[in-house]
């Protein structure tokens, strides 16, 4: 009896594993920047901030929020796995580097802003 109890745990506790180690790999590493990268993701938000792109920008719509995201299943290779989300009440502007040395940043398109539905998360003002 107590041997197929221990060989029952042992199954079911390398199951687990496996199953939290593969989703570590496949699905959470891929979009989590090393220490590295996230020092380099925080600089591309000030040359974002700097862009001629982004002033026009904060011009004409309410800025909300500046994210930094990391995509190495895309396929592209570094800088241009990373960019920056620039979300403003109307849509998300996203920014990437403009070449290889990441000089500046460019605008390369928009997306839906849940901002467009929804407040601010952070209750600012009242």
């Amino acid at each position: 009896m107590k041997p197929k109890i221990v060989l029952t745990l042992l199954i079911v506790s390398v199951g687990v594993n496996l199953y939290i180690g593969g989703k570590w790999l496949l699905f959470d590493r891929p979009y989590e920047p090393p220490p590295e990268e996230a020092i380099i993701l925080g600089e591309m938000v000030q040359k974002t901030v700097e862009s001629e792109e982004y002033k026009d920008l904060a011009k004409a719509e309410k800025v909300i929020a500046i994210e930094t995201g990391i995509d190495k299943n895309k396929g592209g290779r570094f800088p241009y796995n990373m960019m920056t989300s620039v979300r403003t009440d109307k849509e998300t502007h996203l920014f990437s580097c403009s070449d290889d040395k990441c000089t500046k940043m460019e605008l390369i398109g928009t997306s839906y802003s849940i901002y467009q539905d929804e407040e601010p998360r952070l209750p600012l003002k009242k």
